[in-house]
């Protein structure tokens, strides 16, 4: 072999040790991006008086999550990727709600789940803005299932902001649609948690009392500090005395449970209209003396009719199939999917990127759908009203927290009767 001969053999065994190795470092690379995973960070109170309602939003969570892996993950165009849920303990407080954040960041979380209080979701919110303005390349997004302040896509909306929950104005309407007609109501006791969220629910009460039932006199109208109330029985004791045929509340947790476990105690023969009083706990506190006096407002509710509706409660309790772990909701799982849906049409997990598919985002699940309103980031979504029966009754074929007692769905409003306008004035990135 002559020395010509030679350097063509060596460039060709080159070319071919190269191709070999760039082939080797894609698949890689490939391989790498599949196993990647595509990190969530839920910020909630997991500890504290509303750990309960934390722990029931991570089993929803979980459960969203474990159906999106068991498909094969997201699609991207790096490939499939997993997604990754972590819990960080904001027990309930905003200071250690931001601390935490840092934290979620630091792990490389570029989506944020948080809920169960408007407070801790505003300074979030503020966080967040502040972190995508200083580290453009180290963004995040904020996905709210709910914080339901009207202020969070009102005046203080943000392009890096999604809430699919419907918020208090939204939920109070609703409740509204019923007590309208309830002409047995002539009195209301107003009573909620003293915090940005329980002041704008009772706002919204006497707007909307005023517009609706103007003839329902307000003899009661009180706020209680958050999460530090352990007898609710001086609450109750002076709601009886009041006279108020009906309370309207927004009470959640621990909160909502032990007031109506007061009012029982007490002899309190009135209604309750609630926003979150089908379950962690209200249901079995009141037993018997609730059927056909708690109403509740939710995004949907297990006794939805129809066999889409059936399944997916079905599906859940075979995945938890303890009574106590028995809180399913739809907009803790659209949410989800939405974000999916949305990564897959960006190709990536980049939060701006995702955040212009996520404003557009349809989703739809267990017979119901959804979409996202640009303008402000609120989810545009059927409500309905339920109210407390024996499991059994028509249209009660479910019960809640092996109770025995369900919710009977009396209203149902489309998508376009539960909203609301936005005074919202997005600033979007450049």
């Amino acid at each position: 072999m002559n020395f010509l001969t030679q350097v063509g053999a060596l460039k060709r065994l080159f070319l071919t040790l190269s191709a070999a190795l760039v082939g080797s470092i894609l698949t890689l690379s490939a391989a790498c991006a599949q196993t990647v995973p595509i990190q969530l960070a839920l910020i909630e109170g997991l500890s504290g008086p509303f750990a309960n309602t934390g722990e029931a939003v991570f089993r929803n969570l979980v459960w969203a999550v474990e159906r999106v892996n068991a498909r094969g993950g997201v699609k991207t165009a790096s490939g499939l990727r997993p997604l990754a849920l972590q819990r960080f303990d904001s027990k309930g407080q905003n200071e250690d709600a931001l601390s935490v954040f840092r934290s979620a960041l630091d792990d490389g979380a570029q989506f944020v789940l948080q809920g169960n209080s408007s407070a801790n979701a505003a300074a979030l919110l503020d966080a967040i803005n502040k972190h995508n303005e200083r580290e453009p390349a180290k963004r995040a997004l904020f996905l709210n299932y709910s914080a339901v302040d009207p202020a969070l896509t009102n005046e203080k909306c943000s392009f890096w902001h999604f809430r699919f929950d419907a918020h208090a104005d939204m939920r109070m309407g609703a409740l509204m649609q019923v007590l309208k007609e309830d002409r047995a109501v002539k009195s209301a006791y107003l009573i909620g948690q003293d915090y940005s969220f329980g002041q704008a629910v009772l706002r919204e009460a006497r707007i909307q009392l005023g517009l609706q039932r103007p003839d329902v006199k307000v003899v009661g109208d009180e706020l209680h500090p958050v999460g530090r109330v352990k007898d609710f029985l001086p609450y109750a004791a002076k709601i009886k005395a009041s006279g108020a045929q009906a309370v309207i509340t927004g009470n959640w947790g621990n909160d909502l449970t032990l007031l109506v476990k007061a009012a029982r105690e007490v002899g309190y023969e009135g209604k309750f209209y609630t926003f979150y009083g089908n379950a962690l706990g209200a249901p079995a506190a009141l037993g018997e003396a609730g059927v056909g006096k708690v109403l509740a407002v939710a995004e949907w509710l297990p006794n939805v009719p129809g066999k889409a509706s059936e399944d997916f409660v079905q599906s859940f309790r075979q995945r938890f199939p303890k009574p106590s772990d028995d809180y399913l909701h739809v907009r803790m799982q659209m949410m989800i999917e939405a974000l999916v849906q949305s990564i897959e049409k960006a190709g990536s997990s980049d939060p701006q990127t995702v955040a212009l598919q996520l404003e557009k985002a349809q989703v739809s699940m267990a017979g119901q759908s959804g979409h996202m309103r640009a303008s402000d980031h609120q989810f545009q979504q059927p409500l309905v009203v339920g109210q407390m029966a024996k499991q059994g009754d028509k249209g009660v074929k479910f019960d809640v927290e092996g109770t025995g007692y369900g919710f009977r769905v009396i209203r149902q409003l489309s998508a376009e009767q539960a909203s609301r306008p936005t005074t919202c004035n997005m600033v979007r990135p450049g």
